[in-house]
């Protein structure tokens, strides 16, 4: 039990570090990892929040009551395959705002675009 709850404190730290890096980063690069360390963290979070060490996969016919929920362990890979999405549409928009303003910097863009 000691370790489920360590893996929990570790997503919960690892879900902060990635909003500091979302709020505190001018680059847009930095700022898609950060996101993508949030996702990690959330899908490692909700993995293991309602396990038991007692648990067993959910594969085969064998004691049906130990076996592990396999609902979020579906979910997280729904999860993984849009976050993997999400960040493919990112940097595709970054590669467009990049090429027309020619920087990575969200204030410079922001500036740029407020004069027109």
């Amino acid at each position: 039990m000691g370790d489920i709850i360590n893996v929990q404190n570790v997503s919960l730290v690892l879900f902060f570090v990635g909003l500091y890096g979302v709020l505190s980063n001018r680059n847009i690069i930095k700022s898609i990892i950060a996101v993508n360390i949030m996702d990690v963290a959330a899908i490692l979070f909700l993995i293991t929040v309602n396990r038991r060490p007692d648990q067993i996969p959910p594969i085969g016919s064998q004691n049906v009551a130990a076996m592990a929920d396999p609902l979020p362990q579906a979910l997280m890979i729904t999860a993984i395959v849009i976050g993997i999405s999400v960040t493919a549409v990112s940097i595709t928009l970054f590669i467009g705002l990049f090429r027309r303003y020619g920087t990575s910097d969200w204030q410079k863009i922001v500036y740029r675009v407020d004069r027109g």
